[in-house]
């Protein structure tokens, strides 16, 4: 009697160990990662496609209309550049851009747009994870206790990117040619 539960029991665990192995699951695929090419690359369209040219970038005219000056690709908000003057009471309600679209205007004050290239007066001195915390968190700088970061800037939906994809524009940005240019702080709203 004992031998024959003892089978029983063999061949039961046996039948359920086969059965809960279920060799017809799917492999996982395994991506290979990024060579640095790839991921500039990879960043490089993303930044297209976010349109971080459209206010990190200063323009130029051409017969087609402004273009991101080539010479000055997301450099932010060029430092030399006045802002015209404007009368506070007869665009409340409204929100300025500037005629490069580096500079806003609104009730949270005058935001101007960063430099993002690789020069000490962007982006040059941040870490990847500084980067991450700016991007998904809106930490002015990526630091930890420095201020959110002002509209335009839509933080909030970058947040929802994969970090991959964060770390993909980081590398694009660390690839672009060092552009001098310290962007103005911003300034509080008028009261």
């Amino acid at each position: 009697m004992k031998k024959s539960f003892l089978k029983l029991t063999t061949i039961v665990s046996t039948f359920l160990f086969v059965g809960c192995n279920d060799s017809n699951k799917e492999k996982p695929e395994y991506v290979a990662a990024l060579t640095v090419e790839e991921k500039i690359e990879k960043g490089k369209n993303l930044v297209n496609v976010i349109g971080c040219n459209d206010c990190h970038s200063p323009k130029i005219m051409t017969e087609k209309g402004p273009i991101p000056d080539p010479n000055k690709l997301l450099s932010g908000h060029d430092a030399n550049e006045q802002l015209p003057k404007y009368n506070a009471e007869s665009v409340k309600g409204y929100v300025l851009f500037n005629m490069n679209n580096t500079a806003a205007v609104g009730p949270w004050g005058t935001s101007f747009a960063a430099n993002l290239t690789p020069d000490d007066t962007g982006i040059g001195t941040w870490s990847e994870e500084q980067f991450l915390k700016a991007m998904k968190q809106g930490k002015y700088k990526g630091l930890d206790g420095s201020r959110q970061l002002l509209p335009p800037m839509p933080w909030q939906s970058y947040s929802q990117m994969a970090d991959e994809d964060v770390k993909a524009i980081f590398a694009y940005l660390k690839s672009l040619n060092p552009v001098k240019n310290i962007v103005p702080q911003s300034v509080p709203p008028m009261q």
